[in-house]
């Protein structure tokens, strides 16, 4: 009896078919994950006049995008493989690569419906309007920026075992960009506590972000937080894919 292999692209759709399943079902999760964006949208509706906008939803993606790369995409891989999910893929006659794939391709769907409600919520909350080419901008770079803490959750979940330390592990972090993320963006703690928060992951993706919605004002600022936001996101990529163990032990 000869074995049939299915082909790469109708494994690959059965496997995205299986992961939206499995999204659809944590969808209490999910929401959760939306909420505070929305959040900031409408709780920082004062600071529209004095900084903008861009300044309002920029925050608000970002906060959304990490939620979903450490809290959702790191929690997720670390329980499945916790519970031999990706022990069985393995020894199946499945490419590696699209086990991990289909996973990502679904975080990032899950970034670009973030943006959308973000954007809604912006006009319906605050009568936030953008240029019509700053949504497609922000799309793409919301995509750079989801990349960069998916990767940042991939190398957690890879040098982390034990699904309960990797939760812990992902709030603490997203706790961490909260505060020195928010509080680095004004002039109170110090020139040079802010230049770090900039620099940072979190301030990287936010600058080009607000940037994002008006494309006329891109500059070389911007360029280098798009540069170094790539750069990060390799970084963790690269750490994640050489500490990951597809089993538990």
């Amino acid at each position: 009896m000869s074995l049939t292999i299915p082909k790469t692209p109708a494994v690959l759709a059965a496997l995205l078919k299986a992961d939206y399943i499995v999204l659809w079902r944590n969808r209490r999760g999910n929401i959760m994950s939306v909420l505070m964006p929305l959040i900031i949208v409408f709780s920082w509706k004062g600071l529209i006049p004095q900084f903008g906008g861009a300044f309002v939803l920029a925050n608000g993606i970002t906060l959304g995008i990490i939620a979903i790369g450490l809290m959702g995409y790191a929690n997720a891989v670390a329980r499945d493989r916790d519970k031999g999910v990706f022990q069985r893929l393995r020894v199946s006659p499945l490419p590696l690569w699209t086990i991990m794939a289909s996973r990502l391709v679904v975080q990032l769907s899950m970034i670009l419906l973030l943006t959308i409600v973000v954007f809604v919520a912006g006009y319906q909350l605050d009568g936030i309007l953008m240029p019509t080419a700053g949504y497609f901008v922000t799309f793409f770079v919301s995509l750079v920026g989801g990349a960069l803490y998916l990767s940042l959750g991939q190398a957690i979940v890879g040098r982390i075992q034990s699904p309960e330390t990797v939760n812990s592990t992902t709030r603490l972090i997203y706790l961490a960009f909260i505060m020195t993320g928010m509080l680095g963006q004004f002039d109170y703690f110090g020139v040079d506590f802010k230049r770090i928060v900039d620099w940072s992951p979190y301030g990287t993706v936010k600058t080009i972000l607000a940037v994002s919605f008006e494309p006329a004002k891109w500059n070389l600022h911007a360029t280098e937080a798009l540069l170094l936001s790539i750069g990060y996101a390799i970084i963790f990529a690269t750490l994640g894919i050489k500490w990951f163990k597809w089993g538990a032990k």
